[in-house]
């Protein structure tokens, strides 16, 4: 049935509705929007008023200005592709196998009740200590970086997906065992559908801690990359280096978390 067709069966309440929602979302679109950009000329206009020191905090117009130059001259592409590439791979393999283990600890409560502890400590542990540990285990370089994105990412994806899969209904599970359903059945029928949105939310934490983990690799071992970047400008007191390449992360980091927040729109409205 086409958009058309839907609308003339809608009442007119729910007409209205949709009116009213379709306001709002673009309210809160030009809310978001407008609070960014409030920041931006609060920020320029403090600094071009000697309120702030604009060679301690930088500004936006000159962040421009950075960016642009470093645009210009090319420096910037191998940085950017260096980082991009550390945090597709760490996504792509920690939000794997954080997705593997759990299913595998879901598959064998035994071995979820003996590893319990130690997954606790895990994810309580600071993992950014470890990253001396790493550098001297793997050596510097990007298999590092990666490393301690996948420390990072891994564990918060097993454990969140792995709460997910066990906080199915029990009773869903029970009905389909009594039909003589089999452990992969019962899995691919009503376990992973019924834990799709934990999933998909864990994809977003996944998301934050890859960048973490590569953005911290880079500032301990890389020699490329923005993370990289970011402490040769704090090194030579080029502040505005510093914070354009925070705003590249920043919206690198954003636009990766709308792909997946995009994903999560798209299973749930197939699931719907």
């Amino acid at each position: 049935m086409s958009n058309r067709e839907e609308n003339r069966l809608e009442s007119p309440a729910q007409a209205r509705y949709r009116r009213l929602r379709r306001r709002r979302e673009r309210w809160i679109q030009l809310s978001r929007c407008g609070i960014l950009l409030a920041f931006l000329l609060l920020w320029e206009g403090l600094a071009r008023f000697g309120v702030i020191d604009a060679f301690l905090l930088s500004s936006p117009t000159r962040m421009a200005q950075t960016l642009v130059e470093l645009t210009r001259s090319g420096e910037i592409w191998p940085h950017l592709w260096t980082t991009l590439s550390e945090t597709l791979l760490g996504f792509a393999l920690g939000a794997g196998l954080g997705i593997l283990l759990a299913i595998a600890l879901w598959w064998s409560p035994l071995l979820t009740r003996i590893l319990d502890p130690y997954l606790v400590v895990l994810n309580a542990l600071p993992k950014i200590a470890l990253g001396p540990v790493l550098i001297v285990w793997i050596g510097a370089g990007m298999p590092a970086i990666i490393a301690m994105s996948l420390l990072i990412s891994g564990i918060v994806m097993l454990v969140t997906v792995l709460n997910g899969f066990l906080a199915v209904e029990m009773e869903k599970r029970t009905l389909l065992r009594a039909f003589g359903a089999s452990k992969l059945q019962e899995f691919t029928m009503v376990v992973f559908p019924g834990a799709l949105v934990s999933t998909v939310s864990a994809l977003k934490l996944c998301v934050g801690m890859t960048w973490v983990g590569v953005i911290v690799g880079e500032f301990l071992v890389s020699r490329a990359g923005l993370g990289y970047l970011i402490v040769y400008g704090g090194q030579v007191f080029q502040l505005d280096l510093v914070m354009a390449g925070t705003a590249v992360l920043c919206l690198l980091a954003a636009l990766m978390y709308l792909g997946v927040a995009h994903l999560e729109k798209r299973l749930l409205a197939r699931r719907g």
